[in-house]
């Protein structure tokens, strides 16, 4: 009863946000999500008592198994784009240049944020410590920060570090769009989008809905004939199989001696394999047709939404009070780096979608890979460039953060004091650097936000004046 009140809570408040997108014109113009609305209005409701049908670890709960469905979903989801040699050279740069500067910022961003809480939480009672949880809220979002919180809470007795990486989560998600949003118009202002036709917001866009006359995608087509097994009911399933399969696969992984209980608290990732797997096998039986591409992406933004949703009302202030100070602190620094380190390395990928991949890194690194193909959004509806399929594609690369993973957990078990453990983290930025070298994904500036670039229809229009 508890999960369904949780629940309905969440969902009253997701149809509030998208009232509030609608109407509210700052909110409107600033293109914030109704998840993130829904979000602050559910952190507000629920740290104020109004509500006392349900309690924050339900939320909490939620997030965490959001999350692990989330990368069901993604595993189940094929990657059917089929480009030509060409534009496949240009995805694999995109895709090289994103990971690795994903990596130096999940690399960078602990360390800064182990110094900042050093210096400005000793006052409150603060662990440095505690500083390592951003790179878990920030560049990876509320699941992984609720996932890895909770096993430095069982694991390593850290206390309150799920509810700390939530509220890091939370803030990352409000910075993400009160900083993007503003780039990207100013980047349409610019001219800089002038390869995809845009030079402005779409009303549908800013009303956060289409009107009966707007022209709209399918959402899917019927796989399962309906009088047998609704083709909602199929995904679900195979969801529901994948969850257990994972469940598996993370007890066996638990049962390894020393990391096996942290290995195998990571349950998502066997999530994601799960998925992997019984997409195969259905493929082998020739039956992966019966799982609808688009609809499953409709799944995975279902249970994102949830998940920003439930992340924000999992925050409970009366625990993380004395350290709110400290909390925010980090956070404006590491916005700041982040946006700094993407900004300047965003512009030099060699790419006519250079912009467009600046605003796909920018969302990712501060919110989740969802709020970073919002913002690409904002400049391109259509997702006409290759950004989109690159921030995707960019999770291969990515795997070279489990050596930053690593110095965190040593960090956490005491193996690694805090100083030596900051210099671990620091160490493979030098690496990173010189792989963005060599696959010259670090160059010369593609463009420059001082400069305005004439929009395409005008030049055509100048050109036919001469003629």
């Amino acid at each position: 009863m508890s999960f369904m009140i949780a629940f309905g809570i969440a969902s009253i408040l997701l149809c509030l946000g998208m009232i509030i997108r609608s109407k509210v014109s700052f909110i409107r113009n600033m293109l914030v999500p109704a998840s993130v609305i829904a979000g602050i209005l559910g952190m507000i409701v629920m740290n104020t008592n109004l509500i006392q049908a349900t309690n924050a670890e339900m939320f909490t709960i939620i997030v965490t198994q959001l999350f692990t469905i989330t990368f069901i979903s993604i595993g189940l989801t094929s990657n059917k784009n089929k480009k030509d040699n060409t534009v496949g050279k240009q995805i694999t740069k995109g895709a090289v240049g994103l990971g690795m500067l994903w990596n130096l910022l999940y690399a960078l961003t602990p360390a800064v944020g182990a110094v900042v809480i050093l210096l400005a939480g000793s006052y409150f009672g603060m662990d440095a410590l505690y500083g390592l949880l951003i790179p878990f809220a920030f560049t990876q979002g509320p699941g992984q920060a609720a996932t890895f919180g909770s096993i430095f809470e069982q694991q390593y007795g850290i206390e309150n570090a799920a509810m700390v990486g939530l509220t890091f989560a939370a803030i990352g998600f409000i910075a993400c769009f009160l900083v993007g949003v503003p780039i990207a118009k100013y980047g349409l202002k610019r001219g800089l989008a002038k390869k995809y036709g845009e030079s402005e917001i779409k009303d549908y866009i800013k009303r956060g809905y289409f009107t009966k006359d707007d022209k709209k995608e399918s959402i899917g087509q019927e796989t399962v004939f309906s009088g047998n097994m609704d083709t909602m009911t199929f995904h679900f399933t195979m969801i529901g199989i994948c969850y257990v399969l994972a469940l598996g696969m993370a007890h066996l992984v638990s049962l390894i001696p020393g990391a096996g209980p942290t290995l195998g608290g990571m349950l998502f990732i066997y999530g994601m394999l799960a998925g992997y797997l019984v997409k195969m096998i259905l493929k082998k039986l020739q039956l992966d047709h019966l799982l609808d591409n688009t609809f499953q992406t409709k799944i995975t933004g279902w249970s994102t939404d949830y998940l920003v949703v439930c992340s924000f009302m999992a925050v409970q202030f009366s625990i993380i009070g004395q350290w709110i100070i400290p909390i925010i602190i980090e956070s404006i620094v590491i916005t700041i780096l982040t946006v700094a380190v993407v900004l300047y390395f965003g512009k030099r990928f060699g790419g006519d979608n250079d912009f467009s991949r600046t605003l796909g890194l920018l969302g990712t690194s501060l919110g989740t890979v969802p709020s970073g193909i919002a913002l690409v959004r904002i400049i391109e509806p259509s997702l006409r460039s290759t950004t989109a399929i690159e921030l995707g594609m960019m999770n291969i690369p990515m795997m070279f953060s489990y050596v930053t993973v690593t110095t965190i957990m040593m960090m956490m078990a005491g193996t690694l004091s805090v100083t030596a453990g900051i210099l671990w983290l620091l160490a493979p930025i030098p690496i990173y650097l010189i792989l963005l070298k060599v696959s010259k994904v670090w160059g010369r500036k593609t463009y420059d936000f001082k400069k305005t670039v004439e929009p395409m229809e005008n030049k055509e229009k100048s050109y036919a004046k001469v003629l």
